[in-house]
C-alpha cells in the first residue's frame, strides 16, 4: 500500500483507486498498520469487512473537501459536517508498556474502535484542512492518470508526483519514449 501523502487523511484518500483500494478486512488491517493509525503489533482480529462502509464514507468525504481545497471552491457542507462529526469522537487511547527487552513501547489502551480510527483520521483531515501552512502545500499529482494528492514539503516546493518511483517514473520513460519517436522521425 502507498502511505507518501505527508497525512493519514490523504494515505486513506489515496485509497480510492487501484491498486490499492481497500476490498476487504485484510486490507484495512493492513491499511490501518503501515498508516501507523495503530501501533505495531496491535491485533486488530475486529477489523473486519463490516468496518469498510465508514471507512469509505470517509474517505469519499475527506476526498470532497481535499478537492474543494484544491480548486478553491466551496467545501460540500454535507461532506464537513460529517467530517466534523466524526473529528469530535474520541481517538484511540494510546499507553507506554515496556517490551520483552525493558524498553518502553506504544500500545493501545483499549480495544480497537472502528469510530475511535475514523475520528483520528477527521481530525487529520480537521488540522490539515484548518492550516493554512499545509493547505499550501496541497498539490495534485501531475501524473497522467493519478489523482493522489500530497503535501509538497520538498525544499523549493517544486514536487510534481505523488510517488517519483511510480508517476514520476512512467512520467519520465514516456517523455524519453516522445523524444526518441520524434528523433526517428527528423
Amino acid at each position: 500500500m502507498w502511505f507518501e501523502s505527508g497525512r493519514v487523511c490523504l494515505d486513506l484518500v489515496a485509497t480510492l483507486g487501484p491498486p490499492e483500494g481497500i476490498r476487504d478486512g485484510a486490507e484495512l488491517r493492513t491499511w490501518l498498520s503501515g498508516a501507523g493509525l495503530v501501533p505495531e503489533g496491535t491485533p486488530l482480529a475486529r477489523v473486519d469487512a463490516g468496518w469498510l462502509p465508514p471507512f469509505r464514507d470517509l474517505r469519499g468525504d475527506l476526498r470532497a473537501l481535499v478537492q474543494a481545497e484544491l480548486t478553491a471552491a466551496a467545501p460540500e457542507d454535507t461532506a464537513l459536517g460529517r467530517v466534523n462529526a466524526l473529528a469530535a469522537g474520541p481517538p484511540p487511547g494510546l499507553c507506554a508498556v515496556r517490551d520483552e527487552a525493558g524498553h518502553l513501547v506504544r500500545e493501545l489502551s483499549g480495544r480497537v474502535e472502528c469510530a475511535a480510527l475514523l475520528a483520528a483520521i477527521a481530525r487529520d483531515a480537521v488540522e490539515l484542512l484548518t492550516d493554512p501552512g499545509d493547505r499550501a502545500l496541497l498539490r495534485a499529482c501531475e501524473g497522467d492518470g493519478c489523482s493522489r494528492v500530497y503535501l509538497d514539503t520538498s525544499r523549493g516546493h517544486r514536487r510534481r508526483w505523488c510517488s517519483s518511483e511510480q508517476c514520476g517514473n512512467r512520467e519520465r520513460v514516456a517523455r524519453h519514449r516522445r523524444r526518441s519517436m520524434a528523433a526517428r522521425t527528423a
